[in-house]
């Protein structure tokens, strides 16, 4: 005879919820929510829905629907309207994303301001920003600022940093009553325990040299250090920048950027075995294989285009200063591909807005979208493995004779 086990309603439930169909579980969810928006909406009102009562202070005034996104799917909210004031649930504001977050307060700091473009007016309704007041949009903005300064003035404490990434953006922010362009400074890294970081991000007014040169020696002021090699395009200071705020390092001037400038003093009839030619110095084998091909390919050139030839000629340390390193690491360090993925991540959502309102709230969007890509690399799968960097950070410490072949170049003027 088996014995009665005793039933737990917690349990019952759970297996009940876990078996139940999707549909089921959506239809269960939205009604829970219009329920409990219902409630709060009736609270502000202070009186139920389609009651007569003394105690009424406001009245409904339809509905405002938008996506709700949950584990069970996207459902469609209809967030009750009132007659006078707004009602806007605030949880519903917890579940997005930081960077939804900062987007929503971007374009509600816009709309509220009264700067709003004509793309930021479509989004407004929406996003339903229309229903947030000046203290909701306060608040959300206050907490997001508080999170994007935390992150961006971190300690940098995982290093060394072997590997520095470095790129620009520009974007546009409405300053003193008109439009003007402003330089996005951005810095990853691969910390010591071969994941990618965030290293930093900061807004300048131009692209100079002074602008670097503040950006990297606030890095290194939070603890930035062993650094051996910067991936960048030839932006403008930045390469004396490097040698002076991070002495030691190299700089590696990204191979695809390269390529197109050196395509622009090219004939174009001559574009395709140019190319191929440049193309034919990275498929080589080891570093003096590398440094043999790029002399034929200058020898080559020479003789048909001399104007290019000088000019590759003249970027040969900078683009070569990947070479000492480890062989299997040279994609993801001769170029800013990788970069470039992380900045069309940021284009994708400060594109929506287009026109910041002004510097900060350019900060907090881009500032969130870094932060959640830093979380994800955090959490992912390593970016070079250990061994490989501890051969990285041995670059350059030898006996020159050893390697006066494979030492990295140092840092030249961009050409």
């Amino acid at each position: 005879m088996t014995t009665a086990q005793p039933n737990d309603p917690t349990t019952a439930v759970g297996d009940m919820l876990a078996s139940a169909s999707p549909d089921l579980l959506r239809s269960m969810l939205s009604t829970f929510i219009q329920t409990l928006m219902g409630a709060e909406a009736d609270a502000l009102c202070g009186a139920s829905y389609g009651e007569r009562s003394p105690d009424r202070v406001n009245s409904r005034n339809g509905y405002r629907h938008r996506d709700f996104d949950t584990r069970v799917g996207t459902l469609d909210v209809a967030v009750p309207k009132l007659r006078s004031g707004s009602y806007f649930p605030d949880w519903l504001l917890e579940r997005r994303t930081r960077a939804e977050r900062a987007l929503v307060s971007v374009v509600a700091t816009s709309y509220l301001l009264g700067v709003s473009t004509r793309r930021v007016e479509k989004l407004v309704q929406a996003l339903g920003v229309t229903s947030l007041s000046k203290s909701q949009v306060s608040i959300m903005a206050r907490e997001l600022d508080e999170q994007v300064e935390a992150f961006r003035t971190r300690p940098l404490d995982q290093g060394p940093y072997t590997f520095v990434a470095a790129d620009a953006l520009v974007l546009k922010v409405r300053e003193g009553g008109r439009v003007v362009q402003v330089h996005a400074l951005l810095a990853t890294g691969v910390n010591g325990d071969g994941h990618r970081e965030i290293l930093g991000v900061d807004v300048t007014s131009g692209e100079d040299g002074a602008g670097w040169l503040a950006f990297l020696r606030g890095l290194v002021a939070r603890g930035l250090t062993g650094v051996k090699l910067v991936t960048s395009d030839a932006h403008s200071g930045l390469v004396a920048a490097i040698g002076a705020a991070l002495p030691g390092a190299s700089w590696q001037r990204c191979r695809t950027h390269y390529a197109v400038n050196l395509m622009s003093i090219t004939p174009k009839s001559s574009w395709p075995w140019v190319r191929t030619m440049l193309h034919s110095i990275y498929d080589q084998v080891d570093a003096k294989a590398v440094a043999a091909q790029f002399d034929r390919v200058i020898d080559t050139l020479a003789e048909k285009l001399p104007a290019v030839a000088d000019h590759l000629d003249q970027a040969r340390a900078d683009l070569l200063a990947f070479t000492p390193f480890p062989k299997e690491i040279w994609r993801q360090i001769w170029s800013n591909n990788p970069q470039e993925r992380l900045n069309k991540e940021i284009r994708r959502r400060t594109d929506v807005v287009g026109i910041f309102p002004d510097r900060g709230a350019l900060i907090r969007l881009v500032g969130a979208v870094l932060a959640e890509q830093h979380d994800e690399w955090t959490e992912g799968r390593r970016y070079l493995g250990i061994e490989v960097l501890a051969r990285s950070q041995a670059v350059g410490t030898h006996d020159p004779k050893e390697n006066t072949a494979n030492n990295a170049p140092a840092i030249t003027t961009a050409a």
